[in-house]
């Protein structure tokens, strides 16, 4: 009898991109928020919702939710798979890890979308 193997999907290459490209947007929109902090007023309370409460700074901001969510997710998912053998336990952690990101990324967007 054969004994399957449980190993990942191999999407080596699809994932080495989506951490490029999740990094870049985080990158751009570190920077933007940082030229937009030095070059405006100095920082209060009511200057920073100021600046979060724009519709295009809400998006922008958005976006580097989900970029942030989907780079830690493709990263994490790559040590437990690289490093829980058990496919039992891989799968319990992947769960895990999913349902604290999807939490992180709604609670983010929540307190983003209330400003």
């Amino acid at each position: 009898m054969v004994k399957r193997i449980v190993v990942g999907a191999h999407y080596g290459l699809r994932d080495w991109l989506a951490q490029r490209v999740t990094a870049l947007v985080m990158f751009v929109y570190t920077l933007v928020l940082l030229v937009a902090v030095l070059s405006g007023p100095p920082l209060t309370q009511q200057s920073w919702h100021a600046l979060m409460s724009g519709t295009c700074m809400r998006i922008v901001s958005f976006v580097f939710i989900l970029s942030l969510c989907y780079h830690a997710w493709v990263g994490v998912r790559d040590i437990w798979m690289d490093y829980i053998k058990p496919a039992g336990v891989r799968l319990l952690m992947h769960i895990l890890t999913l349902l604290a990101l999807i939490g992180y990324a709604g609670w983010a967007t929540q307190i983003l979308w209330r400003l």
